[in-house]
């Protein structure tokens, strides 16, 4: 798909830049619209940060309800429309279309069968290639922020111009700047006026400063808790580490972290207060504490560990103990460098574009992906919504050509 040297006169009907999920799928939508397409990707190779997503499995969208799907954004009213279009069962649909199966796992989450992003990576290119999107390799965008000018891009051999009639942005958010993503276009687009939603990480680690106690756990799973944050909960689990805590359960309720710092921990979620009452009346006298809460409640060694932690000095009465293994008190100081995270909150105000995801204040741009100021937790999510923006706006800027050349 490198054809640059192809359109030797750099002119296209539509310039996206950015090679990740939401640039590809909008090149994607134009290319079938009829429109000559060239993506503009600053790294040596497309989708970095998506073949990094796909070490862990390529968890590519949840399988739920619609309305259960949406409540897990923190920005509901704008990306409804475009979720209802293209939700969960799309995203299926689309990996398939792809050639690549797909399993769910029992918490709904969705997978490619060979648990890879590279296989489906490498079958989108070719269709993307067959389409004749052009895709410009190591070129960043420059500028400027109008389809009135033709726009430059910095090469390793010098600088470029590159004149299409829209523009589609989906330079994604600000973490992971190796892979690609290092929020650099917040310069040019806020020199243009454009508001931005200060960015701040999410879906990441937070810091606690452990004591010496917790040394040997780092690393170590929490499986089959309940985290509480507010009037909000979280069920699943998390990872110690030397710095703090991290993992899915924790993400899940990052929003309401970065507000309120401190989580309570239901250690044992499978038990009632009253059974656990039960329990502990029933406690042998010859019995530690230690062995009591490993035969009797079933913590592990980790969660043992974790409770003493978090609730010095033990109490030693039963309502005390029953709230220092259903509520342990985890406080953290705030969330680990935004560039370890996987993802960023934040971006594009909603108020700078219209329904279609075009600027306001310049016709013919067009915006997707993380840059937009939405947030919500891993889990499928956020691929989905990448997708989802980068179908809606490739639509949108397809629209946009076909009634401009009516005029």
């Amino acid at each position: 798909m490198d054809h640059a040297q192809a359109q030797s006169q750099n002119v296209f009907d539509l310039l996206v830049v950015g090679a990740g999920p939401a640039g590809l799928m909008a090149a994607e939508q134009a290319a079938r619209a009829g429109m000559r397409v060239a993506i503009a990707e600053a790294m040596p190779s497309p989708a970095r940060k998506f073949l990094m997503a796909g070490k862990s499995g390529l968890n590519l969208t949840k399988a739920e309800e619609p309305n259960s799907f949406l409540q897990h954004f923190d920005t509901i009213a704008p990306l409804k429309p475009i979720l209802a279009q293209f939700g969960p069962a799309e995203v299926i649909g689309f990996a398939q279309g792809l050639g690549q199966e797909v399993f769910t796992g029992s918490t709904g989450r969705v997978f490619p069968t060979r648990m890879k992003a590279s296989p489906l990576l490498r079958a989108w290119l070719a269709r993307l290639d067959a389409l004749g999107v052009v895709l410009l390799r190591r070129h960043r965008w420059i500028g400027p922020l109008t389809t009135d000018a033709p726009h430059l891009l910095a090469t390793p051999k010098g600088q470029v111009a590159v004149t299409a009639g829209a523009l589609i942005l989906a330079l994604g958010g600000a973490s992971w700047a190796r892979l690609g993503s290092d929020g650099a276009w917040q310069t040019p687009v806020a020199a243009a006026g454009v508001p931005i939603v200060p960015i701040q990480a999410s879906n990441v680690g937070l810091q606690r400063a452990w004591s010496d106690h917790m040394r040997p756990f780092s690393g170590q799973p929490v499986k089959n808790i309940e985290l509480t944050v507010a009037d909000q909960q979280s069920r699943g689990e998390f990872v110690i580490t030397q710095s703090g805590v991290e993992g899915g359960a924790i993400y899940a309720l990052g929003r309401m972290l970065r507000q309120t710092p401190l989580a309570r921990i239901d250690l044992a979620p499978q038990l009632s207060i009253h059974a656990l009452r039960d329990m502990i009346s029933n406690r042998k006298p010859k019995d530690s504490l230690s062995n009591f809460l490993r035969k009797s409640v079933k913590l592990d060694a980790t969660k043992r560990a974790l409770l003493f932690e978090l609730t010095r000095p033990m109490p030693r009465d039963t309502d005390g103990l029953i709230a220092a293994i259903k509520a342990a008190p985890l406080q953290v100081s705030g969330p680990r460098p935004i560039d370890e995270a996987i993802s960023t909150a934040g971006g594009l105000s909603w108020d700078a574009l219209t329904p279609e995801l075009m600027l306001r204040d310049f016709p013919g741009v067009f915006c997707a992906g993380e840059m937009l100021d939405w947030d919500a937790p891993t889990g499928g999510y956020l691929i989905t919504a990448c997708l989802a923006t980068g179908r809606w706006a490739g639509r949108a800027a397809a629209d946009y050509l076909s009634a401009k050349a009516l005029t």
